[in-house]
C-alpha cells in the first residue's frame, strides 16, 4: 500500500530506519541484543553497527516470562534509553503489535518516535509464545497481511523499517512459512523474519523461494542449529540477531557471583572477573569531578 502523505527528505536521511537501510545494502548486519542501555554502549563501542532489543529480554530483565506481559509504555522506554545510549540503529520486537490492527497502528507510531530503526511484528495469536517453544497458534495470513499493510501505511517516515516475522514453520511447515513470509512482503514488509528454522539448509531455501531482505534469529537453546554470522551472509541474510546471548552471559556470570558470596562471604577471589570503577567510567564517558553531558558519544 502506497504511503501518500508527504515526507521531509533531510529528516528521512537522517532516520535511523534509513541507516539501517544502508547498512543491509552493504551487507549483513549482525545485531547483539541489548537488554539496557549500558549493554547497548558496550554492543557500540565493540563495533558493532546496530543493535537489537528482544522482547523476552525485556520482559525477563522486569522478571517476567516471554509471555506479552510487558506493555507497549514500558517496551518504548527501553527503546528510547537504549537508542540515545548507544548511538546505534535499534531493531525492537513488536511481539503481536500489541494487539490487532488499530493496537499495531499506534505501535509503528510509538516505536518510531521513541527513536528505533525497525521493529518486526509476528503473526502469532496472543498470548504469544517463546519463538523456540513448541504449541504456538498463529492468526491467518491475511490477518497479518492486513496488519502489516496497516502499519506501513501509518509508519511516520518511509524510511523506518517494518519486519514481518511468521512462525509458521512448527505449524505449517517450511512451505507455508514461504507462502505467509511472501504474502507479507506483498504487503508492504520491508523485511522477512522466518522463525524456528532448523539449519543451513531450510534458510537456504527459504531465501531462494522468498527473494528480498530476511532475518535470521541466532538464539542459543532452541531449534536452530548454531551458524555465525558468515554464514549467514553467505545464505544471503541482510540481518543477523543474537537476541539473549548477552543477557545469559551476563546472568550466568551473576549467579556464579552469588555463589561464590554466599559460600565465602566475599567475592573478592571474583576480582579478575570485574568490569573495573575505570572500564565502568569509560564507557559511561563519564571523567570523576568533570560535568557529564548527555552524550551522543557514538553517533
Amino acid at each position: 500500500m502506497t504511503d501518500h502523505r508527504q515526507h521531509d527528505s533531510h529528516r528521512d536521511i537522517l532516520h535511523p530506519g534509513a541507516r539501517l537501510r544502508a547498512l543491509m545494502q552493504a551487507g549483513t548486519v549482525v545485531a547483539p541484543g541489548a537488554f539496557n542501555a549500558l549493554v547497548a554502549r558496550a554492543v557500540a563501542r565493540a563495533g558493532f553497527s546496530a543493535c537489537y532489543i528482544s522482547g523476552g529480554a525485556t520482559a525477563n530483565v522486569a522478571g517476567y516470562p516471554d509471555v506479552g506481559l510487558i506493555t507497549l509504555t514500558e517496551i518504548t522506554r527501553t527503546i528510547r534509553e537504549i537508542s540515545d545510549a548507544s548511538g546505534l540503529p535499534v531493531i525492537a520486537d513488536a511481539d503481536t503489535g500489541f494487539g490487532e490492527v488499530e493496537c499495531a497502528i499506534r505501535t509503528v507510531v510509538e516505536y518510531e518516535r521513541a527513536g528505533a530503526a525497525a521493529l518486526h511484528v509476528e503473526d502469532q495469536v496472543f498470548p504469544k509464545r517463546c519463538g523456540h517453544l513448541d504449541g504456538k497458534e498463529i492468526i491467518s495470513a491475511q490477518a497479518m497481511a492486513d496488519k502489516i499493510s496497516a502499519m506501513v501505511q501509518h509508519r511516520l517516515s518511509p524510511a523506518f523499517v517494518i519486519i514481518a516475522r511468521t512462525d509458521a514453520k512448527a505449524i505449517e511447515g517450511l512451505d507455508g512459512t514461504i507462502r505467509r513470509a511472501n504474502l507479507y512482503r506483498e504487503a508492504g514488509a520491508d523485511v522477512i523474519f522466518p522463525e524456528g528454522l532448523a539449519d543451513a539448509g531450510e534458510f537456504k531455501a527459504f531465501a531462494h523461494a522468498s527473494p528480498g531482505h530476511s532475518l535470521a534469529n541466532m538464539t542459543e537453546f532452541g531449534k536452530t542449529k548454531h551458524i555465525n554470522a558468515a554464514e549467514f551472509s553467505a545464505l544471503g541474510y541482510s540481518i543477523v540477531i543474537f537476541p539473549l546471548s548477552m543477557m545469559r552471559i551476563a546472568m550466568n556470570a551473576v549467579e556464579e557471583g552469588l555463589a561464590c558470596l554466599k559460600q565465602h562471604g566475599s567475592v573478592e577471589s571474583m576480582l579478575t572477573k570485574m568490569q573495573t570503577r575505570e572500564d565502568l567510567y569509560s564507557l559511561m564517558g563519564y571523567t570523576p569531578g568533570s560535568q557529564w553531558n548527555f552524550p551522543r558519544t557514538f553517533r
